[in-house]
């Protein structure tokens, strides 16, 4: 939408902002605000910002810049720190004893492949688009401020939630380094709560505040921090490995602790168990994403951001794959500990105990370094989605003597604290992995999208001309995920045993191969990319979404009777709230100094 649509605006939104506060300026400019919805949400829902303003004005409303002073050694360390230890220590155990026995090496695979496509489409829009929003600048670009706050929310839920489950860990890890038993002693039971909420954990709510009170203060040498804590992490990490393989048992990869009810095997539990075991462990992938929100501090994006992003995914995914291996030798699946699966592993080994200890304490340090990374990340997350106009614009400030955004840490903390104090870890976890999931296809749709089509700088001239180019890169996006979900129902739903099932996965496999190959023959791109692009493009995007709705299918229900209570809730707040701060920013009356000024492209 062009600038002169802007003066025909509703003489109500003029009176609402000439009151000085725009549309929350009282009750009555509200009233109007509200009645002028369906206006608002037509001329802002699909409003995209250019690149070249994400990363300048936009940029800007923060008032001090960041200094460009990461290296890809940097990314790798950063990744590294905020991946390994929410994923292994927390999700390994659950996913090998529940789900995939010892083929537990074989679900990180997969999900570090997944991980590791996801990440290719990141890097692209990172290295062209250097600013500290990840995906929600990216889908702010691409598909508009509506897509962009659904993704934020989904976003800011998925990092509060990982950073709880992970800090609840942290508990049942202190424990064991000290040895007590810290989920009975530790825990204080609340009855009257439900279920699943009803155990009081005061040191996850400690460590979460001291994470929060250290990154408000951080400093340029908080990279230095993260690389020596995480030297000495990946050390006990390689110490786990060495002593599983040492002290395992083959036999333990294929024979179960108690046949008559547990199958034995590799995978005891067939492909399904490994899928589903992917699925469970994506979480520990989580860390990337924070990888590319430092993007704006990185001093050379297009060599540094490829290094980084995709070298740190690699690395970790052979170290999760080497760990889920020593820790199945260790152990039958079926008699793994749930909460604290390696340390748990040496307790019952007579004169190994002290092992225990060694990797509980060594958990606990890891578990600290992808807290840190991981709060460090979503801080920047909310503090551009301040910058926005969507949400209250002091969230995007940032503090000019210590240069970090503190509102934006302070308030993530409080919010991850209060959510640590009572809830379990399965409720979290689920609920994680649907987040994160849905987040990556919508980045993988948007860098076919903005390859294809282009991005709103470049094709705001002719609104009906940029529909054109557009629709047929839509429907090809639409179908990749209508392929994908009908794949995925025959997996989840199809009677196992005969060929039937088979013939049916094969068709919907060769539906998506050769509506790719029609794409790519047909629709030309309508821009090169920057300094670094996707390889293989429309083809590795289009695995990534494949792969991202497949393992969606393999979550349980409730992960999405919450996430779509959650997606409701995001919904509600733009409508009520979001729309209206971001219509006021953009005709300049809402933020008093003009600082919030938008432009619709």
């Amino acid at each position: 939408m062009d600038k002169a649509a802007l003066v025909a605006a509703d003489p109500n939104d003029a009176v609402a902002i000439a009151g000085g506060g725009g549309s929350f300026a009282s009750l009555r400019a509200y009233g109007w605000a509200l009645a002028d919805t369906p206006r608002r949400l037509a001329r802002r829902a699909f409003a995209a910002t250019a690149a070249g303003e994400e990363m300048s004005r936009v940029r800007a409303r923060s008032g001090h810049r960041m200094a460009r002073a990461l290296r890809w050694w940097d990314l790798v360390g950063l990744g590294l720190g905020g991946m390994v230890g929410a994923g292994v220590f927390v999700t390994t155990g659950r996913a090998t004893r529940l789900y995939a026995g010892p083929g537990v090496v074989v679900s990180y695979a997969i999900a570090g492949l997944c991980a590791l496509l996801s990440a290719f489409c990141y890097t692209e829009f990172a290295v062209d688009m250097p600013v500290a929003g990840g995906a929600f600048s990216y889908l702010r670009v691409t598909f508009g401020e509506f897509a962009a706050f659904l993704t934020g929310a989904n976003l800011i839920m998925e990092y509060v939630l990982s950073n709880a489950a992970v800090a609840r860990s942290f508990t049942a890890y202190l424990g064991t380094a000290v040895g007590v038993d810290a989920p009975s002693k530790w825990r204080i039971p609340v009855p009257g709560l439900p279920e699943g909420f009803n155990q009081v954990d005061l040191v996850a709510v400690g460590v979460i505040l001291l994470v929060s009170v250290c990154i408000c203060y951080s400093t340029k040498e908080s990279s230095l921090l993260n690389l020596f804590l995480t030297g000495v992490h990946v050390a006990f990490i390689l110490f786990i490995i060495a002593m599983g393989f040492k002290f395992g048992d083959a036999r333990n990869l294929t024979h179960a602790a108690d046949p008559s009810n547990h199958p034995g095997g590799f995978f005891p539990h067939g492909a399904a168990g490994v899928f589903d075991g992917a699925a469970a462990v994506y979480l520990s992938y989580i860390g990337y994403d924070a990888v590319s929100t430092m993007a704006e501090e990185v001093e050379r994006p297009h060599r540094d951001i490829p290094a980084g992003v995709s070298g740190s995914v690699v690395v970790v995914t052979a170290l999760y794959c080497l760990m889920a291996a020593s820790m199945s030798t260790l152990l039958p699946y079926d008699a793994i500990d749930l909460e604290a699966p390696f340390s748990g592993a040496f307790r019952g080994m007579v004169g190994k105990e002290w092992v225990s200890n060694v990797i509980g304490a060594g958990a606990s340090l890891g578990i600290l370094t992808s807290l840190m990374v991981a709060m460090l990340g979503q801080a920047r997350y909310l503090c551009v989605i301040g910058r926005s106009g969507v949400m209250p614009a002091w969230l995007a400030r940032v503090n000019p003597r210590t240069a970090t955004p503190v509102n934006a840490s302070a308030f993530l903390g409080l919010f991850t604290a209060a959510l640590a104090l009572f809830t379990d870890l399965d409720v979290l976890l689920n609920l994680v992995s649907i987040g994160t999931l849905f987040v990556f296809y919508m980045v993988a749709n948007a860098v076919v999208y903005r390859r294809y089509v282009g991005d709103s700088g470049d094709t705001d001239h002719h609104h009906h001309h940029k529909w054109t180019k557009a629709w047929p890169t839509l429907a090809f996006l639409a179908g990749v995920s209508l392929s994908a979900i009908t794949f995925t129902l025959v997996w989840q739903l199809a009677p196992t045993g005969g060929a039937g099932k088979a013939v049916l996965l094969a068709a919907c496999a060769a539906a998506v191969m050769a509506t790719v190959a029609v794409f790519q023959a047909l629709v030309p791109q309508a821009r090169a990319p920057g300094a670094w692009g996707v390889p293989g493009m429309p083809w590795v995007p289009s695995a990534s979404v494949f792969l991202n709705v497949f393992l969606l299918g393999s979550l349980d229900p409730p992960s999405y009777v919450r996430f779509g209570i959650f997606s409701a809730a995001a919904v509600v707040v733009y409508v009520f709230y979001s729309v209206h701060a971001s219509f006021d920013a953009e005709e300049g009356g809402g933020g008093g100094d003009g600082a919030k000024v938008q432009d619709v492209v």
